[in-house]
């Protein structure tokens, strides 16, 4: 069996500050920009991996959902509690340095983690935590 992880979703409240922290301080590629509305669906990914993206998806178009459950996973972004995506990279330090100076939500400084990895973790504008490992 071929299967691949082709796209993940995280959600979103702000299509521009989304776009903003994916694009200008993770430098991840805008693959897809798909507007309806007040809504827009970003499609970005890592460059030189076309193959794998991630799907930042509005709260507001989530199918099937009331109010009150909408109501309640925006909270749960705002906490950090909802949604969550691991990265990796060759050297978690320098990834951290630029990072922390392109103003995004530091959670954890590069640690050594007693399960055998090295990762630091931040927050994206609406809340999602990245945890970065870095590759052995």
């Amino acid at each position: 069996m071929d299967i691949t992880i082709h796209a993940s979703f995280l959600p979103h409240t702000d299509p521009d500050a989304m776009l903003a922290f994916y694009r200008d301080t993770l430098g991840f590629e805008v693959r897809n920009n798909v507007k309806y509305g007040d809504l827009a669906w970003i499609t970005v990914g890592p460059p030189g991996q076309p193959d794998t993206s991630i799907v930042l998806q509005p709260v507001a178009a989530f199918p099937g959902l009331t109010d009150d459950e909408r109501r309640a996973i925006t909270e749960m972004m705002a906490k950090g509690t909802y949604a969550a995506v691991n990265l990796a990279t060759k050297d978690v330090d320098a990834t951290f340095e630029r990072l922390q100076a392109g103003d995004a939500e530091v959670v954890q400084e590069p640690t050594d983690q007693p399960y055998g990895v090295r990762d630091c973790a931040f927050r994206d504008p609406a809340g999602n935590l990245l945890r970065i490992q870095e590759l052995s």
